[in-house]
This record gives C-alpha cells, structure tokens and sequence, in this order.
C-alpha cells in the first residue's frame, strides 16, 4: 500500500499538478475557484493514473494541459483565455475517447466498470461547460451557474462514478446495478431538471439521495483491503451524504420556494466538504490500494460474415452434428435430441408475440428488418408456419468450426439466418450462432443444460462467455439483451419451444414454437 501510494503520490503528473496548483492559487482572486482547480490538476489526473497505463506522451500532453489551467489565473487577454481553456477541453475530449474505447471494448456486461467508463465520458460535458464559463458563452445562465455546472461535472460526474467503479471491484450485490443507475442518470437529470424543470431536479435529487446512503450502508459492510483504506472510502461517503442533503434543499427551493439555500452557502459548505473530504480524502483512499479489475478478456471464435450471406454451400441434416457435445443426451428425450442432429425432418409453427410496451418500437423496426431481411420477426401473434434450410458455410470465409446456416422463411419473405457453430471454454462445449448484419455480425452464445423434467435451456446468462454479442471489426461488444429457451416433449411425439428475450432485464419478445416430425424432405428452398 505504501509503496502504491508512495508511487502515485510522487509521480510526474501528480508533482506537477501540486505544483501548478499552489502556483494558481496564488493568482486567484476567489478562493472558491480553486475547488475546481485542485479537481482539474491534482484529483482527475490522479484518478486516471489508477485508470490508464502511463506512458510518456501521456505525460507531456497532462503537463501541457496543466500549464494551461495555471495560465488561466494570470493571462488577462480573453482570446488567450479561448485557447488556454480550448487545450483543457481537449484534454478531457480524450479522457472520453478512452471511457468511450473502454466501454466498446467490454459492452453491457460488468456493473463495475461501467461507472468508470461513463465517468470518463461526463468529464468531457465537465470540459465544455468549463469551456463555456471562460469564453464567456451564453448558456442561458449566470456565469456563476455555468461555473457551478462545470464543477458539478468534475466532481458528482467523473470522481463519484470513478470512486463507484472501483467500490464495485470489490462489492458485488443486487443493490449494487441499481446504485449505478441512479448515479450514472443523476448528473444529466440534474443538468436537465435546472435547465427545463425543476420539479425534475427536485425527484432526481431524491433518488439520488436513497442511492448515496444505500452505498453508505454498503460501504460499511464490504471488506476494504486495509483499515486505513476502510475509513478514508467510507469518510468520502458519508461526506456526499451530508452535502447531498443541502443540494436537495436548495432543489426545494428551486423547485417549490419552500426553504432558502443560498448559492453563498453551498459554496462554503457543500464545495469545501466535496472538494476537501470526498475529494481528496477519497481519491487518497483509492490510490493506497487501488482494487484491480475482474474483468476477463473473450477469446472465443466470432464469425467473420459481415451482410448478407453468400455462398451457402450443401445441405446439413441438423444444427448440430452430435447434442452430446454440448450436454448430457441421456437425460434428454430422444426427440428433443432428434430434432437438433435431424432439424430438417421438422415443421415449426411460431407464434410471436411483443411486449406491449416495445410494439410501437417493433412497427418502426419492422421496416428495417425486412430490408436486411434479418430478424425480420412478424408483428401479429397469429401463429405462422416457418420454412427453413440448412446449408454448409465455408470455415474459411465464418472462421469458426464447421459453421451451418439456418435459414428461416415466412411467405418467401426471409425472417431469419443464423449461422451455427460450437466451441469449447474451459472444458464447456457452448452453441456459437452468428446472425449476419450490415458491416457487422450479431453472436449469441448460449449454454446448454439439461432439466429435471426432461426439458432442455438455451440460454444466454451465465458466468463466462453465455451472452449475446456485437462483434464489428476487431472489437466485441457485449449487448444489454439476453435469450432463454426451453423445449419440450410433447405425449403426441413433437415438441413446444418457447423463446423469451429481454432487454436490460425488461421482457420484450416472446415466441412459442410448435414443432413437430415431417418428413425426411426439407421444407422450403433458400
């Protein structure tokens, strides 16, 4: 701990930004100022050096960076100014970049770094307000505001979100998601609730209010990696709930003209608290012992197809060559087994039915999905009889293991191609399916496990690689949906399917499947 400590505290980018510091407040009139000075060259660089490997261009663009926001107290010239505060703006601009390539490198798929990302991303509002105060912009309010705005971007949105990323490291529950959707929303309907309606401000502020003490009593209950460490996180907090109730009374009286806060007060009280004591008390407690990241990199084979697929080569019998691969075949009836190592002996019947609040976005993408003619899903709930073919993919052009598409028609009309293949992690044998978009490729991959009742789960959720993905270039997003099936046996010798989606784990897709035994002849063409 010392040593970290001992290594972030006395490096380059830290010295120079105390440096600069003191050297500024030399030069300031307002004391005030010098909240959002100390945020600009002691508090975020320090942040980011826990965050991104250092390296020497890093170095010279942060003391350039730096230099600027020190000139900015003692060039009097107001174009002087535009540029100095132009350098900072792009300075932030690339912290953004970075939580921005952070974020696609990862997608929807770790509560802990996901705070950190978007923390990095609301710096650079915190750079164009910022920007805006000294180029004197009409922002439709006070400079004093637009200042205020600046600081509140810096602090609420970059230095919390970034302190909430880290506490995820090492905190993990079902409170926590939920934490971070407040915080992450409540900068921006803050920022809206002031500018468009402050009843807004006033309800933001409260949830915000029930996340802060939530983390409190999180914070009081998850094991830090030192004492020392324990006391600083867990001051910082409490810190933020104490001044969180002054920004609700002064969003009172915004809102209602019940009780008066002055600006004059949330200055002196709330800047000094969140700058002094969550400010530097929190960021000094994360860099004794900043907790490393849990997040793993995939390494499974993605599908190479881009658009629309050509060159389907002969035709396949079934999605998989041998269920036994993926999961155990003797607690499986003999037809669920069947039906994916013969697929093409089957007729399927689907029946898809929308979320009733996702159909108005289902009739605007419905026009969409029949050009790609890709997940082109039918709007009505009638059931409708789905033709398909399965062809052979050629390995060289999808790149993964004996690749197979499947080919799904309704009336001649192209609903559905999915190309199948396998691989196996860590001893797990998993179902890799491409769905071939523009300029990209959709992947689900899916875990198989077989139930007590004989029923066999598809799904998407599950520790590892189970999710459903976005692979475009070289980059692998993983997106906020997931995928549950279950077939069934049925008495008569078929079976049911029903297929569920979500999206951020709200329900909006539901296809049942009636799926029975047809013959040996493939029931429609290509």
């Amino acid at each position: 701990m010392k040593a970290n400590l001992k290594h972030s505290l006395f490096s380059p980018i830290t010295l120079a930004g105390i440096f600069f510091f003191l050297a500024s407040s030399l030069f300031t009139a307002e004391p005030y100022l010098l909240m959002l000075t100390a945020a600009q060259l002691i508090f975020v660089p320090l942040m980011l050096q826990l965050l991104v490997e250092v390296k020497r261009k890093h170095i010279i663009f942060t003391w350039m960076t730096m230099l600027a926001v020190f000139l900015l107290s003692v060039v009097p010239s107001s174009t002087g100014q535009i540029i100095l505060a132009f350098i900072y703006l792009m300075f932030t601009f690339f912290v953004a970049l970075y939580g921005v390539k952070r974020f696609f490198k990862r997608g929807f798929t770790n509560w802990a770094e996901l705070p950190i990302d978007i923390g990095m991303m609301y710096l650079f509002v915190g750079g164009l307000w910022f920007f805006a105060y000294i180029a004197g912009v009409d922002t439709g309010f006070s400079p004093l505001i637009t200042w205020l705005t600046a600081i509140h971007f810096h602090y609420s949105a970059f230095l919390f979100p970034i302190s909430l990323g880290f506490f995820g490291r090492l905190h993990d529950s079902n409170w926590y998601p939920f934490i971070v959707g407040s915080i992450l929303a409540g900068p921006m309907l803050v920022a809206i609730g002031i500018t468009f309606w402050p009843l807004l401000e006033f309800i933001s502020v409260l949830v915000y209010i029930f996340a802060i003490y939530s983390l409190i009593i999180l914070a009081f209950r998850t094991r830090f990696v030192t004492n020392l460490q324990a006391l600083f996180i867990r001051l910082s907090y409490v810190a933020l709930g104490i001044t969180i109730v002054f920004s609700l009374l002064y969003a009172a009286n915004s809102a209602f003209g019940s009780w008066f806060v002055s600006i004059d007060f949330m200055l002196m009280f709330h800047g000094f608290f969140n700058c002094v004591v969550f400010g530097m008390v929190g960021v000094i407690g994360w860099v004794m012992a900043p907790p490393p990241s849990k997040q793993t990199d995939w390494n499974f084979p993605v599908s190479q197809i881009r658009g629309k697929l050509k060159g389907a080569g002969e035709q396949r019998p079934g999605l998989v060559d041998n269920l036994n691969d993926f999961v155990d075949v003797k607690a499986l009836p003999n037809t669920i087994v069947h039906f994916y190592e013969q697929t093409e002996r089957y007729q399927l019947v689907a029946s898809v039915k929308w979320s009733t609040w996702f159909k108005p976005l289902a009739w605007c993408y419905k026009w969409v999905s029949t050009q790609m003619q890709q997940l082109n899903l039918p709007i009505s709930s009638k059931p409708t009889e789905m033709t398909f073919t399965i062809r052979a993919v050629d390995s060289k052009l999808d790149g993964r293991k004996n690749p197979r598409a499947w080919v799904r028609q309704v009336e001649n009309q192209t609903v559905f191609v999915a190309i199948y293949s396998q691989h196996e992690t860590e001893g797990r044998t998993y179902m890799n399916i491409a769905l071939p978009l523009p300029y990209s490729s959709m992947i689900g991959v899916l875990q198989l496990d077989a139930v007590n009742d004989g029923s066999l789960v598809l799904s998407s959720e599950g520790e590892g690689d189970p999710g459903i993905y976005l692979a475009a270039g070289k980059t692998i997003f993983k997106l906020p949906l997931s995928e549950y099936f279950i077939i069934k046996a049925t008495g008569e010798g078929g079976l049911t399917a029903e297929h569920k989606m979500k999206i951020f784990g709200v329900p909006f897709l539901r296809v049942d499947y009636r799926i029975d035994e047809s013959g040996f002849a493939s029931s429609g063409p290509t």
